[in-house]
């Protein structure tokens, strides 16, 4: 039986040829997302256990919790404790170190790299370890900084040269004495260091006489754990953690693991639709392979072989292709590695250097997919072959499912489809997050259903096709009675469609959905012209909303500041407003009350309202930060959105309590509105800052639906790929069709149908199987987005559907393309087919 199945492969190279890519596409995704989210997790963490390397001990302050009126916050560290870390018997130096954003402009002026990934700290003294020179000599003074060595190549930047950089706000311009390098995780993923002396650095971060992190390098012969121990006696207790290097990082490397984590999961999630869509080529193909060698299987029958055998002989065969695939996957999958992570440094985002790391892990998961995914495949028809009785099979009286014979699967589907909308249906009416289980739980069931119910479906759906077809004469006639002839094969054909396009036209009609909501969210509750922040979305200086003030367009400002504040026992953040500008620049519904702030009265957002159970004229007792109490009025309850909610403030109450105010955005209204001329003069005024962004409404909006913007264009990318697939099928599919129709078409040549008729017969059947998986995929979409809409309208007002017809229609053409061009190959075989050896087929 070993034998047959391999002489079976063999014989068959062209037809399983398809089905070795549609697996090998699957493999070469999986194995080439393990490899490179692999090879750039293995580059970060040990670049980043580098950075480590002059840390035996850091020593950080403790977070000091909320309790009755007092607000949280984190404890200090000193330049005493520095000291003290110093005199440890066990430690060789200590390092107070002082971190904060720094943005830096670039000779074009625009911010270099990522602004998460701008940093800046200080020099330890005049010769710091961590940070050894290459050239020039250590920062004195607000007007000098060393500049890292990667950053310096990038940008062209060298000794002596003039920068422009912000921390937050205003710009300074400092000049550079010294280029260093370094270990760190965010240069060598292609962020920039600035370095200024340290009193400087904790001027320019506001940690006066502060630090973030004590650094503690221990002498030769002492443990890392006996230092430790040491600083902990040494250290007053309650006030400061210790951790050693090899801890940290340990915690490190978990953290780039869990951050690669995501991306690695977005990735296999397009490996894993590749798969499931290939799967139904795999068991189609070994379906009509099996159907094809009924009459060869029986004969093995009669002379001795049992059912186990047969179908064990097809699971051999799956097994040879499987691997083959698996093998071809992995090569292409370690190509594709290395082509992401090629593509990463072209769009800029480089990682650093490392060797290509394909771990035993990555190799037997590819050979586990392939080959498992092959042979699951496979033995459903195998199965079934070995069940048809020996004298049936070879008689040919064995007959295909009929619709009949597919009652039992019919009401299966419709079970599996009623259940789904059910579910789905009950989820729209629950709120927010309650009903996202009960909402996934329903989409499998309706995809399983619709899935099974397929083959019924293919019937009415393509009758409805016959008055066009009519259009083309037989060759229209006979396109439309092959493709419900084998319904089981038509649906297996066309779902490998229908899925990639129901996730891709739910995902739109949720993108443009969610695209208009926001913008009508921003046009509704902004009336502020543009809308000032910091690119990495740490606060603003004060300073920032004065220059905005003395712009000669600016009629209105207002600052959003964060504020921790106790109210009844639990942490609430105020926003600090400008009480008299604020109606200017916003515009709320007020549920009750009025919308006043000024003096001891504030408004509230609905949620934060209820929560505490206020209304208009509430009194509320508030402690702020600095410990101080003062009781408040409840002006308003105004209708918060994701855009703004919560308690506002007037500025001029909440300053006193404020040690280190810090705006998050400004808010500006201008005489002339918004427009690029006016935007050009903000930033004027803010001496063209590369950390901060002006925006106006259209702007916010953008930036707010980008993330949904990011994951339509992932799932586009994942399209293709369930398209690539899916043309495979369509080709094999018709490939198999032809070849077991050759006496039918060679009987339908003798009689005067031409070869240009017969090439248009299997481009009808192919186009109209495609167009069949286009029009379910699109439809089973709208609802899925309709019923996602339905869910998010409960948390957001200004939610409404918007169907993108255009969009739909384009991916509507697309499954007739996808038809066309699958059908070239098996039309022109089915045209080139001799006529008199055509009849005398079996």
């Amino acid at each position: 039986m070993f034998r047959t199945a391999l002489r079976n492969v063999l014989a068959h190279k062209a037809r399983l040829l398809m089905t070795v890519l549609a697996v090998m596409l699957g493999v070469a995704f999986v194995s080439g997302t393990l490899v490179f989210t692999n090879t750039i997790s293995s580059a970060l963490q040990k670049s980043s256990a580098k950075g480590f390397d002059h840390v035996d001990v850091a020593v950080t302050p403790k977070w000091q919790d909320a309790e009755g009126d007092k607000v949280g916050k984190s404890h200090e560290l000193t330049r005493a404790m520095v000291d003290d870390s110093a005199r440890v018997p066990g430690a060789e130096r200590a390092i107070g170190v002082v971190t904060g954003f720094t943005a830096i402009a670039g000779k074009d002026g625009k911010l270099i790299g990522d602004g998460f990934q701008s940093q800046g700290g200080n020099y330890w003294g005049t010769e710091d370890p961590r940070y050894p020179l290459t050239k020039g000599h250590a920062p004195k003074g607000e007007g000098e900084i060393l500049l890292d060595s990667e950053t310096a190549k990038r940008t062209g930047y060298q000794v002596g040269d003039t920068v422009r950089l912000s921390v937050d706000g205003p710009v300074l311009t400092p000049r550079i004495t010294g280029i260093f390098t370094t270990d760190d995780g965010n240069v060598a993923a292609g962020g920039s260091l600035a370095l200024f002396d340290t009193a400087t650095a904790q001027k320019l971060f506001g940690k006066a006489g502060t630090f973030d992190e004590i650094d503690v390098k221990a002498k030769d012969g002492v443990t890392e754990a006996a230092l430790k121990a040491q600083l902990d006696k040494a250290l007053p207790k309650g006030v400061v953690e210790t951790q050693t290097g090899e801890k940290l990082a340990d915690d490190q490397a978990e953290t780039i693991a869990s951050s690669m984590s995501g991306l690695k999961q977005g990735l296999l999630v397009f490996a894993g639709i590749a798969l499931f869509v290939g799967t139904f080529i795999i068991a189609n193909t070994f379906t009509m392979l099996v159907a094809q060698r009924t009459k060869e299987l029986a004969l093995l029958r009669a002379v001795g072989a049992s059912r186990r055998q047969v179908t064990r002989s097809v699971l051999i065969e799956a097994f040879v292709v499987g691997t083959v695939a698996a093998v071809a996957g992995l090569a292409a999958g370690i190509g594709i590695g290395v082509g992401l992570r090629s593509l990463m440094g072209t769009l800029g985002a480089t990682v650093p250097d490392g060797p290509l790391v394909i771990t035993p892990g990555t190799i037997g998961t590819a050979f586990a997919v392939g080959i498992l995914v092959t042979m699951l495949a496979a033995w459903l028809p195998g199965r079934r072959a070995a069940k048809i009785p020996p004298v049936a099979a070879m008689s040919s009286v064995h007959a295909k499912a009929t619709t009949k014979s597919l009652v039992l699967r019919n009401t299966l589907g419709a079970l599996f489809s009623a259940a789904g909308v059910a579910v789905i249906l009950a989820a729209t009416t629950m709120d927010g997050s309650d009903g996202q289980a009960p909402m996934g739980l329903g989409a499998v069931l309706l995809i399983i259903g619709v899935f099974i119910l397929t083959p019924l479906l293919s019937r009415p759906l393509i009758a409805a096709a016959a008055p066009v077809l009519r259009a083309f004469g037989v060759s229209g006639k006979l396109a439309r009675q092959n493709s419900v002839r084998n319904p089981r094969r038509t649906a297996a054909t066309a779902s490998a469609l229908m899925i990639g396009l129901t996730l891709i036209t739910g995902m739109t009609v949720m993108a443009g959905s969610l695209q208009k909501s926001i913008d009508k969210m921003a046009a509704e509750a902004i009336k502020a012209d543009y809308v000032v922040s910091m690119a990495n979305g740490n606060p603003l200086s004060p300073d920032v909303e004065r220059k905005l003030k003395q712009a000669g367009d600016v009629t209105a400002t207002s600052p959003m500041r964060n504020a921790p504040s106790r109210i009844d026992g639990e942490t609430e953040f105020l926003t600090g407003v400008n009480g008299a500008t604020i109606t200017r620049l916003t515009d709320f519904d007020v549920e009750d009350g009025a919308f006043e702030v000024g003096g001891s009265k504030i408004v509230a957002d609905d949620e934060t309202a209820k929560s505490h159970g206020w209304k208009a004229g509430s009194q509320v007792t508030v402690a702020f930060e600095d410990g101080k109490k003062q009781q408040l009025t409840v002006a308003g309850i105004y209708q918060g959105n994701d855009l703004i909610s919560g308690i506002m403030i007037d500025t001029a109450t909440l300053a006193p309590h404020e040690s280190e105010p810090a705006d998050m955005m400004v808010m500006v209204k201008t005489s002339d509105g918004a427009s690029d001329a006016v935007k050009d003069t903000l930033e004027k005024a803010l001496g063209t800052n590369p950390a901060i962004k002006v925006q106006d409404k259209k702007d916010l909006s953008e930036e707010i639906a980008q993330m949904f913007t990011l994951m339509l264009n992932m799932l586009y990318g994942l399209l293709a790929m369930a398209v690539i697939v899916a043309v495979l099928g369509v080709i094999n599919t018709l490939a198999m069709s032809v070849f077991e129709r050759s006496q039918e078409i060679g009987m339908l040549r003798a009689i005067g149908l031409d070869r240009k008729g017969i090439k248009r017969m299997v481009r009808l059947e192919s186009l109209v199987i495609s167009l069949f998986g286009g029009v379910l995929g699109i439809g089973l979409g709208v609802f899925f987005g309709w019923a996602a809409g339905e869910l998010l309208g409960t948390r957001m007002a200004t939610y409404e559907l918007v169907l993108p017809w255009g969009r739909m229609a384009v991916f509507l053409l697309l499954a007739a393309t996808v038809g066309v061009l699958a059908a070239l190959w098996p039309a022109r075989r089915a045209g080139r087919l001799n006529m008199l050896q055509a009849i005398k087929a079996e």
